[in-house]
């Protein structure tokens, strides 16, 4: 059974850094792409980073280019999302998830089969 757990959600002030993290059990993920999404409330979800099974490949959406950088260590089987230079319009519950259909970075929702618990991210002005 597959297990995810994400952590590293908080509070931070406008400007600031956070660093999510997420790792999953039970198989390896390690073939297949990674990804982050997010809902803020009264919006639809996200999609804002993917990254490729080799790392070779990265996808962000417009709205956190430039300020957020996703990574994956493979022997953890673990998803990182760091956030630079937070705006309050990032404030959202922030999920990760893991693919057994592609390898490539892909923002379609439909492509990963495990998703975290989520965790809330809150930035203030």
């Amino acid at each position: 059974q597959v297990q995810v757990a994400e952590s590293g959600g908080g509070l931070v002030q406008a400007g600031g850094s956070l660093r999510l993290s997420c790792a999953a059990s039970g198989r390896t993920f390690r073939s297949y792409a990674m990804g982050w999404s997010r809902q803020a409330p009264g919006k639809e979800r996200e999609f804002v980073a993917a990254i490729s099974w080799s790392s070779d490949s990265t996808y962000y959406a417009d709205s956190v280019k430039g300020r957020f950088t996703i990574s994956r260590d493979n022997a953890k089987n673990t998803v990182f999302l760091q956030m630079n230079s937070l705006k309050p319009e990032d404030t959202a519950v922030y999920y990760c998830a893991f693919s057994l259909t592609t390898n490539q970075a892909t923002r379609a929702a439909s492509r990963y089969n495990y998703w975290g618990q989520g965790t809330q991210v809150t930035v203030s002005s």
